[in-house]
């Protein structure tokens, strides 16, 4: 399958490179994806409007090769749309359910073959039985995004995939400072593809198939399998593997939840690194010394945003005099408001204003302070936790090498971070892949330590050698720049990917 781009169907040099890397590294954590074979790129070029600003550039055309079982997705079923009461649009095959069951028939005789044999003679059956089988694997697969921090970008009806899997690399974001209501793409305005709305815009997706299989599958019976399958299967597989991230591998307690939650309350409030927290959870010992403690929660507070990346994450974005235009359009005029702003991104703005002002009277010592103070909090809960574990087993050595294998096979070091990407395109436009190959590497053992990677990066420079010399400049300030698996420097607060 070979993705296009925009109306000329060409894609460029830098999506590509994105989708190529994204879809292997997705593959090496583990979670269904679509994969790519080759990424091959061209002397022709295209323009384009990276940030839809005005300032086009020329771009080198790319080819992706894109490999799964299928391609087809829950938008190829509403080709049968009846035509809409308010727009008069309609789908191109509407009144042709014959399409549509041919359509089903291939769908679920091919990629869901154990259903077809077990409802052979039950048209309904089967459909009800792949339905829900669709729907469990949807929020498997949106769990295990949520526990990468991985966000889509683009979730529309038409971006997923009718057998499960990660499909169409677009605007994606690995979250770099936990935040829950990040948004990666740059065009995304009201936030309706959010990392913490990922998984109820799944969920209205799939009643957006639901709809689409009828009458093959009367809307009473998939919505009844929406309901009572979805929710419950995403939040079973999310805390499973939130279980394994933590290490909980003995017990599996009712307030596990809650000890997740405030995990994450925590890293809120600190500007924690996602995957880097994660990670260094599995040093944590519950017969921590004070001296080990403190050592322990200075590494922590050293993967939580500086204040300097605070004042960028929360500098007003608007204008003081159009928000005071707006406050007041809002008063007035509510009609008008709504056409041209939402009341949620004003309270937004708002907040960060106030933010932003708490921030100008915050020194960095009283902030590293009120970190450790939160993190200490927080691991005091988390030693009360692993101590009941340890209740549990007659070996306290075997079980905590056990548990930080377990930890260790389930959170990440390395993920494809904007400004690694960004790094490795910068040079591929500059004729000098060695950065996208160097990075691939690393994305094929996301969980490994850092020693194994060595070998990569001598590698790496062996290949370097007949560079260009503004790749290779390029290439050196990726390579002397911080290691892979830092958080990322302030430059790349300033990226965006629409």
């Amino acid at each position: 399958h070979i993705p296009h781009s925009l109306a000329d169907g060409r894609k460029v040099l830098r999506s590509s490179i994105r989708e190529f890397l994204c879809s292997e590294a997705m593959f090496h954590l583990g979670i269904p994806t679509t994969r790519a074979g080759t990424c091959v790129t061209s002397d022709s070029k295209v323009v384009r409007d990276i940030f839809y600003d005005g300032n086009p550039k020329n771009e080198r055309c790319t080819v992706v090769l894109r490999i799964a079982s299928t391609f087809i997705r829950f938008g190829s079923f509403e080709i049968f749309k009846p035509t809409d009461e308010y727009t008069g649009r309609k789908g191109p095959s509407v009144n042709r359910n014959d399409i549509r069951i041919q359509m089903l028939d291939y769908v679920i005789g091919t990629f869901y073959p154990e259903i077809q044999e077990a409802y052979s003679d039950n048209s309904i059956q089967r459909n009800a039985a792949f339905f829900k089988e669709i729907t469990k694997r949807t929020a498997r697969l949106v769990a295990e995004w949520q526990c990468v921090g991985f966000c889509h970008g683009v979730l529309n009806t038409d971006n997923m995939s009718i057998v499960g899997l990660t499909i169409d690399y677009g605007p994606f974001g690995f979250m770099d400072r936990y935040d829950p209501e990040h948004i990666c793409n740059g065009s995304d305005n009201t936030g309706r593809y959010a990392y913490n709305k990922q998984p109820e815009i799944c969920k209205w997706n799939l009643g957006k198939l639901a709809e689409a299989l009828v009458p093959e599958l009367p809307l009473e019976i998939s919505e009844l399998i929406l309901e009572e399958e979805y929710d419950a299967e995403f939040e079973k597989h999310y805390l499973q593997k939130m279980r394994k991230k933590l290490g909980l591998i003995q017990l599996e307690l009712e307030d596990d939840n809650k000890l997740v939650s405030e995990l994450l309350e925590t890293m809120h409030l600190t500007g924690g690194d996602f995957t880097n927290i994660f990670y260094l959870l599995s040093s944590f010992l519950v017969d921590f010394d004070p001296s080990r403690l403190e050592d322990f929660l200075e590494k922590l507070a050293g993967q939580c945003a500086s204040l300097e990346e605070l004042k960028v994450a929360f500098k007003p974005q608007m204008d003081p005099r159009q928000l005071s235009m707006m406050l007041m359009l809002a008063q007035s005029n509510p009609q008008l408001f709504a056409l041209i702003g939402t009341k949620a991104n004003i309270n937004k703005e708002l907040e960060r204003i106030e933010q932003f002002s708490k921030l100008q009277q915050l020194t960095a010592a009283d902030l590293l302070s009120r970190n450790q103070r939160h993190w200490k909090e927080w691991l005091e809960k988390y030693r009360v936790r692993l101590q009941k574990e340890i209740e549990n087993v007659s070996n306290a050595d075997v079980w905590n090498t056990a548990r930080v294998k377990v930890m260790s096979s389930n959170n990440p070091k390395y993920i494809l971070r904007n400004y690694i990407a960004q790094n490795a395109i910068e040079a591929a436009e500059n004729g000098d892949f060695s950065e996208v190959r160097n990075v691939l590497k690393l994305l094929e053992n996301p969980f490994q330590e850092t020693e194994g990677f060595r070998e990569v990066k001598e590698e790496a420079e062996a290949e370097e050698e007949g560079a260009t010399a503004a790749a290779a400049a390029c290439a050196q300030v990726t390579g002397s720049r911080l290691p892979y698996c830092s958080k990322p420097p302030l430059w790349a607060s300033e990226l965006c990917v629409t």
